[in-house]
């Protein structure tokens, strides 16, 4: 029988832990640990009035096969990669995000995986466990120019990160930005100018492959990519191919089409390319702002619903 509240149908010992922290006690939440798939998801979400989403998906048909479910809750900001969102609306199911928890902390993770490329850090790395003494860092940061593609909180504490590392910082944004020094400019004007560049857009129906291969193409061959937004927004395959043929000097990459990248992915093999594990979120001053509010929003919709 089904006492919590809300559960966590793909949780990790991680996650545990921080709603422990949180103060969620087993009345207001169950825990899964592991991702399931369609039938298991089904299984595990039945007779509980909230799902807490992590990393799987939250399909229609879920959401059809629980008569007790009324609400969603994805733990981060994009919901749209991992609940359908469609039907969700259309069975009058509110999806609950949180905003702002790891803004710094992918913020200083863009900025690592630049430092990553441009000082050759992790094949130096795998050069000197492999015997070998070996390095070719790509020059110095100060005086480059990085271009932000979207500037909303996260894309503001890169570029002000960036103006304190003496780059020079160009923005493409939709809306005027207040950040002193930087630059406004047009797409194109961003890409054919900047030596680094860093979309930092909201993953929606209208962002879904922004950077596809055409503008990919406008970056200035030698130019450096970061990625710590959504994959989606860009053509992985076209990325792959610009490193392979030496368009991008680099690339450092948090993201990726399907998580986790799987064995045979050629970007696994990708040269010129740090790759993250989907990491720039995390830290534990991150986590505990995600999970904090996640437990305050469960405890505010209990109480709504009387339950």
């Amino acid at each position: 029988m089904t006492t919590a509240f809300a559960v966590v149908a793909d949780s990790t010992d991680l996650l545990v832990e921080a709603f422990a922290r949180a103060g969620a006690d087993d009345s207001l939440v169950a825990h899964h640990i592991g991702q399931p798939d369609e039938a298991t998801m089904i299984a595990r979400v039945a007779g509980y009035p909230v799902i807490v989403v992590n990393e799987s998906r939250i399909s229609a048909a879920v959401m059809d096969s629980s008569a007790a479910l009324r609400q969603i809750l994805f733990l981060g900001t994009g919901a749209a990669n991992f609940v359908d969102l469609e039907a969700a609306v259309a069975r009058g199911i509110p999806v609950h995000t949180i905003k702002g928890y790891g803004d710094r902390a992918v913020a200083e993770h863009t900025i690592a995986l630049l430092f990553a490329v441009y000082r050759d850090i992790a094949a130096q790395d795998a050069s000197i466990r492999a015997g070998h003494w070996t390095g070719a860092p790509l020059g110095e940061l100060s005086g480059k120019t990085i271009g932000l593609i979207g500037v909303g909180a996260i894309g503001g504490e890169v570029a002000r990160i960036a103006q304190a590392l003496g780059l020079k910082v160009l923005v493409w944004a939709r809306r005027p930005v207040d950040i002193p020094g930087v630059e406004h400019v047009d797409l194109d004007t961003l890409l054919a100018r900047a030596d680094i560049v860093s979309p930092h857009l909201a993953y929606t129906a209208e962002t879904a492959g922004f950077l596809d291969a055409a503008r990919l193409r406008r970056m200035k061959r030698g130019a450096v990519f970061i990625n710590t937004a959504r994959a989606e927004l860009t053509d992985e395959a076209e990325v792959i191919a610009m490193l392979e043929d030496g368009h991008l000097a680099g690339a450092g990459l948090d993201v990726f089409s399907t998580e986790p990248l799987p064995a045979d992915h050629p970007m696994r093999r990708a040269a010129h390319a740090v790759l993250t594990a989907h990491t720039g979120w995390q830290s534990p001053e991150a986590i505990a702002r995600l999970i904090g509010t996640g437990v305050d929003i469960l405890k505010r919709e209990r109480a709504a619903l009387g339950l």
